[in-house]
């Protein structure tokens, strides 16, 4: 986290993310905050996860989708939106399009979780496939967003998109107004820095952390570097966090926002899903889960802290989910 003095103005601010909650107020699902009393216990704090896996299409991602789409002239809406995304973007795309009469195009991976693309299609979105180890997933929806005349709607790197993010943790901190620490998965970064602004906006003297996949480094490594980097796709179970770089607008939120991000191993999250199934009743994707599996595999000194975790999404393929629920290693809790 930098010093913000004479640093130039940041892409998002807190009344961005107030004006965003006004929107999505009657439209986005207003999502619970659940407590575990074994979960305190095993971490002698007391941890607030705010459920964004219940949120429209089972994820935080409606947000962001829909207070971008909403502000698109109607003139221009009528050409339509395009979008890239692995899954929960695509799905949040879709619908938010959808509720407004708005056609989707959405550019997704081929092997994105089948249950991510059947759900981006029946919200009524045209889905076109690529390879995303070997193809450029930006420069197809770009150009398709050229040949029709459509808006093209980023999944992370856009002020309207992170702004929408925010409200998730602006809902959290009303609900606990006295949070000293705030744990938040990062995949491109909209989430995080969305978060980072609504916390900081209201709690100025919050801890917030970053969490993304351990064999992925891109924000870890932007953040040491000072400038966004491109990494090469990582071959890890935790798919909404698979995107090769952070977005410029996230970045430099987080170099003044957020204190630090961490990694967290496949076997921990998946191991931090089977918990929340068995314990919380809770579904739960591997990404949605990893800023808790953080905690869990004490990556971060929680001990007699507030926390707030982002449980960001459910859109576990069904296979996966019964694979690792019926699993016999430990709960973590």
């Amino acid at each position: 986290m930098t010093d913000a003095a004479a640093a130039p103005p940041l892409p998002v601010g807190l009344a961005d993310v107030e004006a965003a909650a006004d929107r999505l107020s009657g439209v986005a699902n207003h999502t619970p905050v659940l407590t575990a009393r074994r979960l305190d216990e095993r971490t002698g704090a007391r941890i607030h996860l705010k459920a964004e896996h219940l949120q429209r299409i089972g994820a935080f991602k409606f947000r962001g989708a829909y207070n971008a789409i909403v502000q698109i002239p109607p003139e221009d809406r009528a050409a339509g939106v395009v979008a890239w995304s692995s899954g929960n973007h695509a799905q949040a795309v879709a619908c938010a399009a959808g509720l407004l009469g708005c056609p989707a195009t959405i550019v997704m991976p081929e092997d994105a979780p089948e249950v991510k693309v059947a759900a981006t299609r029946s919200y009524g979105a045209e889905v076109v496939g690529y390879d995303r180890y070997t193809e450029d997933r930006r420069e197809i929806g770009r150009a398709i967003a050229v040949e029709r005349g459509a808006t093209v709607i980023p999944p992370f790197d856009h002020p309207d998109v992170i702004a929408g993010q925010g409200t998730a943790t602006l809902e959290l901190i009303d609900a606990v107004p006295d949070l000293d620490l705030l744990v938040v998965p990062v995949g491109g970064g909209g989430l995080l820095s969305g978060a980072a602004v609504a916390a900081r906006g209201r709690l100025d003297r919050i801890e917030i952390v970053g969490v993304e996949p351990a064999e992925r480094r891109a924000a870890r490594d932007a953040l040491a570097g000072g400038q966004v980097v491109e990494v090469p796709v990582p071959r890890t179970v935790l798919d909404g966090q698979q995107t090769p770089e952070i977005g410029h607008g996230p970045l430099a939120i987080f170099e003044r926002l957020v204190d630090r991000v961490l990694g967290v191993e496949d076997d921990l999250a998946l191991a931090t899903v089977r918990t929340l199934a068995i314990r919380t009743k809770q579904v739960v994707e591997p990404s949605g889960a990893s800023a808790l599996a953080a905690i869990l595999g004490g990556e971060l000194d929680v001990t007699g802290r507030r926390v707030g975790v982002i449980l960001s999404g459910g859109n576990i393929e069904p296979q996966l989910l019964a694979r690792t629920v019926a699993g016999d290693g430990p709960l973590r809790w």
